[in-house]
Parts: C-alpha cells; sequence; structure tokens
C-alpha cells in the first residue's frame, strides 16, 4: 500500500507544479498587459519591474492553485485510468477511496497552506503590490526631448529643440522657459545650439548652450507701471543644470495602504467588521431619530419629487392662519422646508449606502480567507473523480474539462461577489455561492466513480438511443 501512495504522489505533483507555473505565467502575463503603459518609457530599473512582477505573482496564487488542483486531480487519475492501472487495483481489491487516500491527504495540505497563506502572506502581497503599483503609475517618464515638441518634465522649466543631432547630446535652436518666479514666461534663453550630459549620480542635467540671448522681464514695485524694465544677456556659453531628482521613484509610505480591505488579516478584518457595523448603525439610529415622523412625507426614491402632499391644502391652511401674512410666501417658505429635509433625507441615505458598500467589501474579504481553502476542496471532488471517468491522461482531454469547469466556478465567483458588493445578497451568499453549486457536482462525481460508471462512454449512450428507437418501433408493430 505504501509504494502505491509514493506512486500517486509522484503522478501527482508532477503535473501539478507544471500546471500551477504555467496558469501562474498566463495570469502573470495578462498583468503585465494591463498595465505595460504604466511601465514602458519611465526609465525603471529591472529590479523595481521584477519586484512588481513578483508581488502580482503571489496575488495571482489564489486563482492558479485551484485550477491546478483540478487540472493535476484530472491528469493523475485519467493516466491511472488510460494505463489500466486503476483496473489493476481495483482487481487486486483496492477501492476507489484507497486508491485517492493519498491524493486527499495532499489535497488537505493545500487546503491548509491556502488559508495560511489568504490570511498571512497575500495582504502582505497586495500591501507590497498595491503601494509598488501606485508608485509607478505617478513615475514620471524618462527624460527625453524631442525634436520640435515641448518638454515639460523638469519641474519650472519648457524645452524646446527644433533639431537633434543623432548622438542624442546635441540639440540645434534651443529655447528655455524658466518658470521658477511663477510670472508666467519673463525669463526665456535661447541659443543656437546646445550640448547635454548627466552627473555621474544622474542627479543633474548639465546643458551647455552656445551663442544665444537671455531675455528677462524686470520686477518693478508698481506691476501697474506700463513702463517695464527689460534685460537682454548675450552669452557665447552658457551653464545651466536642472535638478532630476523629480525622475526617481518616489516609495509612498505603505501606511497609507494597510487599512485597505485587501491588506488585512482575518483578525484585522474583524476588527473593522465591527467598527463600521456600529457605524452604520448609529448612523441609521441617526437618520430614524432625526426624521422618524417626517419620514411618510417624503419619497427617497426619486429625489425629483419632494413631497405627497396636495399644494392646495398648503394654500388654504397659509390663508386661514396666516393672513396677514402674503400667501405665496408661506407656501415658498414651506416648499424650502421640505425641500431642505429631503435633501438631508437623501443625503443620509446615499451615506448609508456607501457605508454598506465599504462594509460588504469588508466582509467580502473576511469571507475569502475560507473560500479558497475550500475551492481546493470543491474542484478536488470534480478533478479526481473526473479523470477516472473520462480515462485520459495528458494535456488533451484532461485540459478542456479542468478550464471549462474552472471557468464556471470563476464567472460564479465574481457574478457573487459582484452581487454582494452592490447589496443585492449578503457576503455570505456572494462568496459562497460557486462552491455550493459545484459541490453536489463533486460529490455526485464521486460516487459514479466509485461504482463504475460509464458516465462518458458514447457507446453506452449510443446502445441507449439505439434501444429506445427499437422498442419504439416494436410498440408501433403491436399496434398495427
Amino acid at each position: 500500500m505504501k509504494k502505491l501512495h509514493i506512486l500517486l504522489a509522484k503522478t501527482y505533483f508532477g503535473p501539478f507544479i507544471a500546471t500551477f507555473f504555467i496558469s501562474l505565467f498566463i495570469l502573470l502575463m495578462q498583468f503585465l498587459w494591463k498595465y505595460i503603459d504604466d511601465l514602458v518609457g519611465k526609465g525603471l530599473e529591472w529590479y523595481i519591474v521584477g519586484e512588481l512582477l513578483f508581488y502580482a505573482a503571489v496575488t495571482f496564487v489564489p486563482m492558479a492553485l485551484p485550477l491546478a488542483i483540478l487540472l493535476s486531480s484530472i491528469m493523475t487519475m485519467g493516466k491511472l485510468g488510460e494505463n489500466y492501472e486503476l483496473v489493476a487495483f481495483k482487481s487486486a481489491g483496492i477501492s476507489l477511496k484507497k486508491i485517492m487516500f493519498p491524493l486527499v491527504i495532499i489535497s488537505g495540505f493545500f487546503v491548509l497552506a491556502a488559508f495560511y497563506f489568504s490570511n498571512n502572506v497575500l495582504p502582505v502581497a497586495n500591501l507590497k503590490m498595491g503601494s509598488l503599483l501606485y508608485d509607478v503609475r505617478h513615475q514620471r517618464p524618462a527624460f527625453n526631448i524631442l525634436e520640435g515638441v515641448y518638454y515639460k518634465g523638469i519641474d519650472n522649466y519648457v524645452i524646446k529643440a527644433d533639431g537633434k543631432d543623432s548622438d542624442g547630446t546635441t540639440l540645434r535652436s534651443v529655447m528655455i522657459y524658466d518658470h521658477g518666479e511663477r510670472r508666467g514666461n519673463v525669463n526665456v534663453t535661447v541659443a543656437d545650439w546646445a550640448e547635454m550630459k548627466t552627473t555621474s549620480d544622474k542627479r543633474y542635467l548639465v546643458m551647455t548652450l552656445y551663442n544665444g540671448y537671455n531675455y528677462k522681464d524686470m520686477k518693478t514695485k508698481n506691476p501697474r507701471d506700463p513702463a517695464k524694465p527689460f534685460q537682454r544677456t548675450y552669452f557665447k556659453e552658457q551653464i545651466k543644470r536642472f535638478d532630476l531628482s523629480g525622475f526617481d521613484l518616489n516609495r509612498t509610505d505603505e501606511d497609507a495602504f494597510r487599512n485597505n480591505f485587501q491588506m488585512l488579516s482575518m483578525n484585522q478584518l474583524v476588527i473593522f467588521i465591527d467598527s463600521l457595523t456600529g457605524q452604520v448603525s448609529i448612523a441609521r439610529s441617526e437618520i430614524q431619530r432625526k426624521y422618524k415622523d417626517r419620514m411618510k412625507y417624503f419619497l427617497m426614491a426619486d429625489s425629483s419629487v419632494l413631497m405627497s402632499v396636495n399644494i392646495d391644502s398648503i394654500s388654504d391652511l397659509a390663508h386661514k392662519n396666516f393672513a396677514a401674512q402674503p400667501k405665496e410666501l408661506i407656501i415658498n417658505q414651506a416648499k424650502n422646508i421640505i425641500r431642505s429635509q429631503t435633501d438631508g433625507i437623501r443625503f443620509g441615505h446615499e451615506d448609508i449606502k456607501f457605508r454598506d458598500r465599504r462594509l460588504a467589501r469588508y466582509t467580502i474579504e473576511f469571507h475569502r480567507k475560507f473560500t479558497l481553502s475550500f475551492a481546493c476542496i470543491v474542484l478536488f471532488l470534480i478533478g479526481a473523480p473526473m479523470g477516472a471517468i473520462i480515462r485520459k491522461g495528458g494535456y488533451g482531454l484532461p485540459m478542456i474539462v479542468a478550464v471549462l469547469f474552472f471557468v464556471v466556478f470563476h464567472v460564479i465567483s465574481i457574478t457573487g461577489e459582484k452581487f454582494a458588493r452592490e447589496g443585492v445578497i449578503s457576503a455570505f451568499q456572494g462568496m459562497w455561492i460557486a462552491s455550493a453549486f459545484l459541490l453536489p457536482i463533486g460529490i455526485w462525481l464521486t460516487y459514479k466513480a466509485s461504482t463504475d460508471s460509464s458516465l462518458f462512454d458514447a457507446d453506452n449512450y449510443l446502445n441507449k438511443i439505439k434501444n429506445f428507437f427499437y422498442f419504439f418501433r416494436k410498440a408501433n408493430k403491436s399496434k398495427v
């Protein structure tokens, strides 16, 4: 029996490792294409891009792990069935449950590892990737002056060059606007040509200008004085230094992202959920207390409808009790009060909806800690018996079946999560609906596999169809 367990473990780990990293690579490439515009052209160091891709790959484990378990289970049991090893085991008196026992133990280990990963590793990876991606997306493009284009990448300067030599450092017909004084284009430098180079530490750009002029409007005590002094300076050679520190990747403090729902552990989520639940309850109580006597008069569903009362009744009441005041003034005051109260209720209603949606996100993330582990169990219950039934190994039919089931699982999951975020269903229902839908299928497939069902045997279905038509023709002949 130990040799059987070792054989199954070796047969299982090979496809699992291959499919896991293939799935991870595909998801990572999708991430890369999504943010390619934010990465290219910014002069990022290779280790910055590598760090970002590493953290992104870690965040994709919750999607790659269930798919790898499903596919490797189908491939392992399918290979044993294709090579008639399952038949040999059963003929030796070993049931399917005993054959699957080592795979159940391995899957149980993956379940525990998935929970630990979701609760401890994934929040840290989300925090690292989220903060780094934010910094990369707000990073300036790399320094590059193009011909005939006004370059505004350096703070307080605008540079234009009509020509640029093939060496990449020589510029022709250069014009530099200095906006350091915040007074507009009052300081302009023009030159016939210039040479660029950066310092050894790449902190400064040194531009040497040749044969040019500097034009500057001087400040006056009276800005309205039409006689403004003007200064023009000729130079044969002038050196300007530009600070390039703004092109460095500035890392944002990670504490600014720590309260995000994706970056919290289970214990932290419980604290946030309790706090947000209390805030929602207080907000609801405040609305009910403040507008308890008035809510029956207002329609919150449509803010354009102010009040479901008869304006003529207000007019008659105002005429009888406030005859000394103009009737139109009293009616306008009543309408303003109604409008004010309606706006207050509408704003309070929107505030509660916002708080509910925020609470739903934290509650969804809390359930996600458990749904990943449970998904590993459900997909294993589908994959292992499915492989024993179809009896096909390799990456052909098992890949198609695995992808089909995973797509169904993923579509149901994201649909339920979206409904939960919008408040259509509870977070518990939205996060567990996919597992609840596929679990009976997994149990049914396990039962069919243990009873040697010919579920995917085409000849079996053809024979049933032939028998049906045979009895149908026989019944018609008997009537004749």
